[in-house]
């Protein structure tokens, strides 16, 4: 199973959504920065759940241990061990799964990739994962803040059908963002998406969405062509998290749609550097950071997990109803913002180290 991620600022999760624990090791944080459990716990806390009415009602404090690599608050260069128990767990919810694979989920596929799954709530396949990611993407960002001054914030852009306007991106900060329980910064949308989510969730159905992200204050030259261009290591980043289903960064699918000459970022001087006049490469030319905002955006599919009765199979093919028992989102974005902003920062903090090995 492929659970590292990263060259040379690397993260390797471990733990199943109802196994002791969930835990990540991160290799490669310079010694000397400032690191302590709080930081890391705000991120954290932001992901738990449990958090408000439009959430899983798991309640788990995901309460994080740096078991290793950090002394009186300072970053040794050794590895860092961070560890969050699970205490919450319900094994029992997923009794009928042993002969019933859930639509859409992945108990399937894993049973026949490795002749085993975990016996609850997903293991590995779980969103229950990404607290290792959440919490190593909080000691990245430690990093690429104290060294570079990047800020990173993602928000909720669209609920199911619901689309919040253009937001000023270059201004955005997570207060605003964590203003609402849906995390979208314009009160309008947050409050049809709240409404559109509790609908789903009452009618034990469920709703996807899309995050949008920015990294601010990126220097220009991170991404390593052909293969690791910056955009292709975000895509993959995002990809791998639970639940996705597309990627874009700048103008993405909409600049097809455009000529040359409409899509063209015309260069400009921007007081002591070059930079455009406008971002519809998204903040990478070339596979390479460009110095401007880098733009992008997530789509998370509808929650695979839901409570109504569904006319499916066993694993010998035989009819089945399922009506899921654990419990779920029944819109997985609200939480999935830090998770963004976190693998965000593993691929930044990677591409840092690497350019800087370039002497």
């Amino acid at each position: 199973m492929s659970s590292s991620f990263g060259t040379l600022f690397r993260l390797t999760s471990f733990g199943e959504s109802h196994g002791a624990a969930v835990g990540a090791i991160v290799d490669g944080m310079p010694p000397r920065l400032q690191l302590s459990a709080d930081l890391i716990q705000q991120q954290l806390d932001r992901r738990r759940p449990g958090q408000n009415k439009l959430g899983t009602s798991r309640n788990e404090a995901d309460a994080v241990q740096i078991l290793s690599g950090v002394e009186d608050g300072l970053t040794l260069g050794t590895p860092i061990g961070l560890l969050v128990a699970n205490t919450d767990q319900r094994p029992r919810d997923y009794g009928n799964l042993q002969r019933i694979p859930r639509p859409s989920h992945a108990d399937y596929s894993y049973q026949m990739k490795y002749g085993i799954q975990a016996s609850s709530g997903g293991g590995r396949a779980s969103a229950r994962e990404t607290i290792a990611r959440v919490a190593g993407g909080a000691v990245a960002e430690a990093f690429l803040q104290q060294c570079y001054g990047v800020e990173i914030v993602a928000w909720v852009s669209a609920v199911g059908t619901i689309e919040a306007p253009a937001l000023d991106s270059d201004s955005l900060q997570r207060s605003a963002v964590d203003s609402s329980d849906v995390r979208c910064p314009d009160p309008a949308s947050a409050a049809a998406m709240t409404a559109e989510i509790i609908a789903a969730k009452a009618a034990k159905d469920s709703v996807g969405g899309v995050i949008s992200c920015v990294c601010r204050n990126l220097p220009a030259g991170w991404g390593e062509p052909a293969f690791d261009r910056l955009e292709a290591l975000l895509a993959q980043a995002m990809l791998s998290l639970p639940a996705t289903k597309g990627f874009e960064i700048g103008s993405g699918f909409a600049g097809a749609r455009l000529r040359g000459s409409q899509h063209n970022d015309l260069f400009v001087a921007k007081g002591n550097r070059l930079g455009t006049r406008t971002n519809r490469s998204g903040g990478v030319q070339g596979g390479i950071s460009n110095g401007e905002p880098l733009l992008m955006r997530v789509a998370f599919k509808p929650t695979a997990t839901i409570g109504q009765e569904q006319h499916t199979a066993d694993y010998d093919g035989r009819p089945a109803l399922l009506a899921a028992k654990g419990r779920h989102d029944a819109c997985v974005v609200p939480r999935a913002v830090p998770i963004v902003e976190a693998m965000a920062a593993l691929v930044l903090a990677d591409l840092a180290l690497r350019q800087r090995a370039r002497g």
